[in-house]
This record gives structure tokens, C-alpha cells and sequence, in this order.
């Protein structure tokens, strides 16, 4: 089926029953505690349980089998911040063909190696997609192979757009559908779909906004690159939305939100407490949307595009999380240096069932260590209420608590 014939219901029909060969079922899963919140009805279309960690298998897999057994036998070549990356590479694993993968720089270390335990040749090149992506495209001019676009291509989007058909199967009378955007594939697919099956279905784009590139070409009217990028979410950090999707994504997405990535890490503390989900930080952003959709009592669902995240980062995003929830926090006091006065702080804190996890003594404040040393005390509490009780007991008793952000 060529390229003019995608995007029809006929190609995602085609896609559907192609996909399914490598897919895991993902059925949508009720958030009670994001309904609560937010006042609507909020289920999560959980793509980061699929077997590559990511929805781009589908894309992937039903590009890869429209092309012809010349077009395979050069060997594929794509480039990717690492969902792309697996997908492909799985793909080819699935029907013996090469797979050459450029990849950032600054891909998170997991993906790069389960990109190359696919069997996939993996090149780093470049600290951002755009520029792995020149790259790919120089391999493939120099060695013969077939590129494989991870957004900009209208068989990537088919193949992708087949989330909405299982979205809709599931919740048929689904009001706002969330989808992640970096270059545009998924929201190409997803959006037209949705429009072709209940054009009442509202689809909304959401964006990290330090990589907010569909955003600024939508208002400019089109294709526009935005630089510099620079976001924790690395799936989605593109400078340059794909020109053959925009337009399709111009008549069929309603609009677009964007989000910090402030938002991001408190997202991914939400999504492991409350159900039990490890979710990459592009994954994450229409969770981190949800607050920003100023509607009630509607049918909303967030799709959660991937979960490949390394430890290191892992670890990093939930203590900036426990620090952003005031959940660990930091309180300096001033007090005399005499014997007593720490017990009686540690006193106070522990009265008010705060956790001391680390205290630094600061001797050298002022020139008069007997009227006045530092102590900075870093201590677990259950959020801010919390924090503020303890701060108000440590003011009564004289000691002028100011808040610092932890330094751990």
C-alpha cells in the first residue's frame, strides 16, 4: 500500500490486524486517584507495558512489513532517542533484516542497550534527535539502507494512529484523548483516527515546554524549528515537527498543552504511589496535563507512550519529587552554642513526628558562636502542611526557622 493510501480507515484496519502480531493488549486502566483530582473520569492507555517499553513498535513493525523484500534485504537505518530505536530493531529482529540505530549522545543508558540486544548496530552521534538524525540519513545515502523516519512518515503514523482504534473500543464514548508529542507520528495517527471514527472526540497535543516545536509551528502556520531544546524528556526533545504529518495534524488536533518539567517529576511520584507504574518522562506529560484541561465530568484518557527509563534517572526524578512535595525538605535555625539547645530541636521535630535523615552545624555563622551557630537540618515529612507545622513549633520556641531547598 503506498504512501498516498495511508491514514484511511482502510490503512489503519490494515495496521490494526498487523500490529497485533507483536503488541501486548493494553487495555485502558481507571485512575481513581486523578479522578478525584480532576473531577473527570481519567483512565491511562498504558503503552509502557508493551514489549519494547513503548508504543513505537507499532509504527515500526507495520512500516517495516509494507516494504518490499528489496527495500529490507539493504538493511534498515533509523534515527531515535530510543523508543523509535527498539521498535525498529525488534522489527527487523522479527523479519531478519539489518538494523543500524543513531542515537543522542544523552540516550539514557537502558535504551541503548536494549536497542543493541535486539541485534541492533547502535551509533551514537549528536546531543539531540535532530542531529542523530542527520547522521542516519549520511549512513543511508553512504551504505544503501532504508531509513525508517520515527515521525515524518505517513505508514510510521498509520501504524501508530492505532492506539485510538483500541481507545475507542474500549471507552467508545471517550470525551478527550491526551497524546504525548515530540515529532508528531503518534498525534498524526492518533488525532486523524479519532476524528474518522467520533469527530466529537476532542484530541489535545500535549508538549515539554522546553521542546515546544509543534507548538510554535501551529501558530506560525508552519514547520518551524525551535532551539535550543532542552527538557528532561528526552523522547520528545525535537527541534523540528515532521512536515508531512503537520498537516493533518493542523486539521485534526484540537490544541496543545504544554508543560514544565517541574510537572514532570511530580507526575512520575503520582504514577508509581498511586498505581504502582514506572513511566518515562515523555510518557509522563499527558499525566502532567490533566491539571491544565480546565473541564469537569468528562471521559478523559491519558496516553502513557512509554516506560524505559534508566536508574540513575529513575532516582534522580523521585528525590527532585519527595523535594518538590516538601516530602524531604530542609529547615536552617539559629541558636546559641551551648549544650541542650540541639536536643531541644530534635525534641520539637520529633514531636511533631518529622524524620531527621541529616543535620549540618555551622559554627562559623557569626564571629560570636555563643550568640548564634547555624544548624540546617534535612528531614522527611508528610508534605508541606507538615513541614509548616514543625516550622511554626520551631518558631514559637524562639529559633527563626528559614526553609532551604535540601542539598543532597
Amino acid at each position: 500500500m503506498g504512501t498516498e493510501k495511508m491514514l484511511t480507515l482502510e490503512a489503519f484496519e490494515e495496521a490494526s490486524e498487523a500490529v497485533r502480531k507483536v503488541t501486548q493488549e493494553t487495555k485502558l486502566i481507571y485512575s481513581k486517584y486523578f479522578s478525584d483530582r480532576t473531577g473527570n473520569r481519567v483512565y491511562f492507555k498504558p503503552e509502557n507495558m508493551q514489549l519494547t517499553g513503548a508504543y513505537k513498535l507499532r509504527g515500526a513493525y507495520y512500516t517495516i512489513g509494507t516494504l518490499t523484500e528489496e527495500e529490507r534485504s539493504r538493511g534498515l537505518i533509523t534515527a531515535s532517542a530510543g523508543n523509535h530505536a527498539q521498535g525498529v530493531a525488534y522489527a527487523a529482529q522479527c523479519c531478519g533484516a539489518k538494523a543500524v540505530i543513531v542515537m543522542p549522545t544523552t540516550t539514557p543508558l537502558i535504551k541503548v542497550e536494549r536497542t543493541r540486544g535486539y541485534g541492533a548496530e547502535v551509533v551514537l552521534h549528536g546531543n539531540v534527535y535532530d542531529e542523530a538524525c542527520e547522521k542516519a540519513y549520511e549512513l543511508a545515502e553512504e551504505y544503501g539502507y532504508t531509513f525508517i523516519h520515527p515521525f515524518n512518515d505517513l505508514r510510521v503514523a498509520t501504524g501508530q494512529g492505532t492506539i485510538a482504534m483500541e481507545i475507542i473500543q474500549d471507552l467508545p464514548f471517550v470525551d478527550y484523548i491526551l497524546v504525548p508529542i515530540g515529532g508528531g507520528g503518534l498525534a498524526c495517527g492518533v488525532s486523524t483516527l479519532a476524528k474518522l471514527l467520533r469527530k466529537e472526540i476532542r484530541v489535545i497535543g500535549v508538549e515539554p515546554s522546553g521542546a515546544a516545536c509543534m507548538k510554535a509551528s501551529l501558530e506560525a502556520g508552519h514547520v518551524t524549528t525551535v532551539s535550543p531544546v532542552n527538557t528532561i524528556a528526552d523522547g520528545t526533545a525535537v527541534q523540528t515537527p515532521g512536515d508531512l504529518v503537520f498537516p493533518y495534524i493542523q486539521e485534526n488536533l484540537d490544541d496543545i498543552i504544554t508543560v514544565d518539567d517541574e510537572e514532570l517529576v511530580v507526575a512520575f511520584l503520582d504514577m508509581v504511589e498511586n498505581h504502582k507504574m514506572v513511566v518515562e518522562n515523555s510518557g509522563l506529560l499527558t499525566v502532567a496535563a490533566l491539571k491544565h484541561l480546565h473541564v469537569k465530568d468528562k471521559k478523559i484518557v491519558s496516553i502513557l507512550s512509554g516506560g524505559n527509563m534508566d536508574i540513575i534517572t529513575m532516582s534522580s526524578v523521585v528525590q527532585n519529587g519527595l523535594i518538590a512535595r516538601d516530602r524531604i525538605c530542609t529547615v536552617s535555625v539559629l541558636l546559641p552554642d551551648r549544650p541542650g539547645e540541639l536536643v531541644r530541636v530534635s525534641s520539637i521535630i520529633a514531636e511533631k513526628k518529622g524524620n531527621v535523615i541529616r543535620l549540618d552545624h555551622n559554627q562559623f555563622y557569626s564571629t560570636n558562636r555563643q550568640a548564634a551557630v547555624e544548624l540546617k537540618i534535612t528531614m522527611e515529612t508528610y508534605g508541606t502542611a507538615h513541614k509548616n507545622e514543625i516550622m511554626q513549633a520551631l518558631e514559637e520556641a524562639g529559633f527563626r526557622p528559614k526553609s532551604n531547598r535540601p542539598n543532597l
